[in-house]
């Protein structure tokens, strides 16, 4: 399956792909004989430097490789990691599939943000590489974009405005229709809603490491100059 081609998501695949790392250990023989050159879930050594040797594997996923990792006990730190292993024992890395899944979606997403957007987006621009990791972290916690052009404009979602003036890109929440437009809940509990998740918003994006600052109502996230 070929790579998203959305600006700027190409570059943050390494990034998405660093693994937890979980204590424990497993002997050599634990590889499968045989196993060089499949595609799998492996568990590798972890020298606080890099990837190490793989250790054991291959596992059916990533979820039963971190349970063999986690029963183990000789105080090793492996971690697992999709690829497939070399014959001297080393791990070639490899998107897995949910990484893949993963891409789909965000690119999916990215898909909704407005046509304001185009002219500023370049695989060379600063301002996209932040589009998209503000983009990941509010998937990430369950957030979706606004679609604000497509079928589900009525149901609300994240709205991201580029400033490009000041660097960053303003987030506010859009309510569904019928808190916003037709309030059938009444102007008072659409106020507050609209407070309450403005402010999610910016506590999710400072959970995440941005430094959210108010804009109005919503908030800029800047690029690091």
């Amino acid at each position: 399956m070929p790579a998203p081609h959305f600006p700027g998501g190409r570059g943050l695949l390494h990034g998405w792909m660093d693994s937890v790392s979980v204590m424990g250990g497993l002997p050599s023989s634990q590889v499968v004989a045989g196993a060089s050159g499949i595609e799998g879930w492996w568990l590798v050594g972890s020298d606080g430097e890099g990837t190490g040797p793989v250790v054991a594997g291959p596992f059916s996923d990533r979820a039963e490789a971190g349970w063999s990792a986690a029963a183990l006990a000789d105080g090793r730190a492996v971690r697992p990691v999709y690829g497939s292993r070399r014959p001297h024992g080393e791990l070639r890395r490899r998107p897995s599939p949910e990484e893949w899944a993963w891409l789909a979606h965000l690119t999916e997403q990215l898909d909704r943000v407005p046509d304001e957007w185009a002219p500023l987006l370049s695989e060379e621009d600063p301002l996209t590489t932040l589009l998209v990791e503000v983009t990941a972290a509010l998937n990430e916690a369950g957030l979706s974009l606004h679609d604000s052009s497509g079928p589900e404009g009525t149901v609300g979602g994240a709205c991201l405005t580029p400033t490009p003036d000041q660097d960053g890109v303003v987030v506010a929440w859009r309510q569904h229709d019928r808190m916003s437009v037709d309030q059938v809940h009444g102007a008072t509990a659409d106020a507050a809603v609209q407070r309450a998740m403005n402010r999610a918003l910016s506590e999710v994006l400072a959970a995440r490491g941005f430094a959210p600052e108010p804009w109005g109502a919503a908030v800029v996230v800047r690029r690091v100059l």
